[in-house]
């Protein structure tokens, strides 16, 4: 987690140690605000991780008694397909290749992102905002930071003056990069003729005739730019100042940097105390991208139907592998690294149910006072998972070892263990129990078996076997509803 103060940097591994860090209230409260996806298409593994990490983040603060206020925002306008401010809005290419209206792009999308969240167990946020509902806060930003002098108008659109606002702050202390290495870059690059200076960038933009995601402003009809949503919604719903941001390390520059730059314009001080920048996910040592043909869903690796993958995996084996990763370094993916997962999860969710099995004893040669100090450590040394993780699975070989008979518990640290090894695992970790998916396949398949013999014995008119494979599949819990070219079948209560 990186603190800039004085435009110095360094890592702060002190966040959840102290409650002072925070405003004095009872309970203390913490602003935290993350940067949620685009939506215009499924969701990928790219999504999973900030998802997972500020998850991990939410459920700690609350675990340790913070009152949180998580805004998660969802981008559906104004995200160009280049940072310069050009190129097509996302969501409206994609509602033009696939022939819908733009807002249905943003339904259908923002919906199954929902869905692989709850898959994943990912806890929702406090708030929720769209850009688009957001429309007026933006023009507000933007007036006020046209009237502070550090934007202006041209041609209908309304461009932030990096230059103008170098002079008297520092445009690049979050990311580290020097203006005139930018100014230079962006002259070797071009010019857009709009701008004053190439390294601007959009809070307003003027739409073209072709463009439908359009509203009224004192400009033109237009669009807000895509870093101005953040500053506006985060402004709304946290005030001027809060604790964190959070992010992947992708938007530390240009999308954080502008964020300050306009916070800073507007208001006169830093909105953020805390950044925090989860890091990316490879594939085979590879960067995740659509052209190198690596790019996968979460839909198809719960499925397995990805050509990459030897097997499906579940919403918690992903969870728990990206766990195992520190969030601040690159993960690489492979299905080496997913089987491991798989084995590991299994070994701490059997440890799990071994501990209702487990019966008290004599004191044993475990230390839980010792166990629940170096959890709650590796959690406050910068949400330290990996170490957690490593203190679970040496908690897990003594209950095994337990149950087997070569140890033994104390009825007080039974109760304590069987306490402190729930609350990290499902509570701070946020994983749940899943159900055995080789079996569950392969429950689906005899049922879809049986179910087609059916279809075949209907055929042949004999009607009284038909029913009697659809009443003994009834009394196992599975509903069949047939249909004229076919039937559907779910598993029920």
């Amino acid at each position: 987690m990186t603190k800039y103060q004085d435009n110095q940097f360094f890592i702060n591994n002190t966040l959840t140690r102290s409650k002072e860090l925070f405003a004095p209230l009872n309970p203390p409260h913490v602003g935290l605000y993350v940067c949620g996806p685009t939506v215009y298409g499924d969701p990928h593994l790219g999504h999973a991780r900030p998802a997972v990490t500020y998850d991990l983040l939410f459920r700690y603060l609350k675990h340790l008694g913070y009152k949180v206020r998580y805004v998660r925002n969802i981008t559906d306008v104004g995200h160009l397909e280049s940072d310069a401010d050009e190129g097509e809005d996302k969501v409206l290419k994609k509602a033009r290749l696939e022939q819908l209206e733009p807002m249905e792009v943003v339904q259908q999308y923002t919906n199954r992102y929902h869905e692989a969240m709850n898959a994943l167990n990912i806890l929702p946020p406090s708030i929720e905002p769209r850009a688009s509902g957001h429309i007026i806060e933006q023009q507000v930003m933007a007036e006020k930071i046209i009237e502070k002098g550090y934007a202006y108008e041209s041609n209908g659109s309304v461009y932030f003056d990096v230059l103008r606002y170098n002079k008297d702050h520092h445009y690049g202390k979050l990311s580290g990069r020097v203006l005139e290495d930018m100014v230079s870059d962006a002259r070797k690059l071009g010019r857009q003729e709009e701008k004053r200076n190439s390294v601007d960038f959009a809070l307003w933009k003027k739409a073209d005739p072709a463009h439908i995601m359009r509203w009224p402003s004192k400009w033109s009809e237009g669009f807000p730019g895509w870093h101005l949503e953040c500053s506006a919604m985060s402004k709304k719903y946290l005030g001027d100042h809060f604790d964190i941001h959070g992010g992947g390390m992708d938007l530390m520059f240009p999308h954080h940097e502008c964020e300050i730059a306009q916070s800073v314009a507007a208001t006169g001080s830093d909105a953020v105390r805390y950044w925090m920048h989860n890091n990316m996910v490879t594939i085979n040592g590879q960067k995740m991208g659509k052209s190198l043909g690596n790019f996968i869903t979460l839909e198809e690796l719960f499925a397995g139907s990805h050509e990459l993958l030897e097997k499906s995996y579940s919403p918690m084996t992903i969870k728990f592998f990206m766990l195992q990763a520190h969030y601040g370094s690159t993960l690489d993916f492979s299905n080496e690294a997913l089987g491991a997962a798989q084995k590991g999860l299994a070994r701490l969710m059997g440890a799990v149910n071994a501990l209702d099995k487990m019966e008290p004893g004599d004191a044993g040669s475990f230390n839980i006072g010792e166990f629940e100090q170096n959890a709650y450590r590796a959690m406050n040394d910068d949400l330290g998972s990996p170490v957690l993780i490593a203190h679970l699975f040496d908690a897990a070989r003594y209950i095994n070892t337990t149950l087997a008979g070569n140890d033994s518990v104390s009825a007080n640290d039974l109760e304590e263990l069987r306490r402190l090894f729930r609350t990290f695992i499902f509570d701070v970790l946020g994983l749940k129990q899943e159900g055995d998916r080789e079996t569950e396949d392969l429950s689906a398949r005899l049922v879809e078996l049986l179910l087609n013999i059916r279809l075949e014995v209907k055929k042949k008119k004999d009607f009284e076997l038909s029913d009697r494979i659809r009443d003994e599949l009834s009394e196992f819990g599975i509903v069949v509803k047939d249909k004229k070219d076919g039937f559907e079948w779910e598993f029920g209560e």
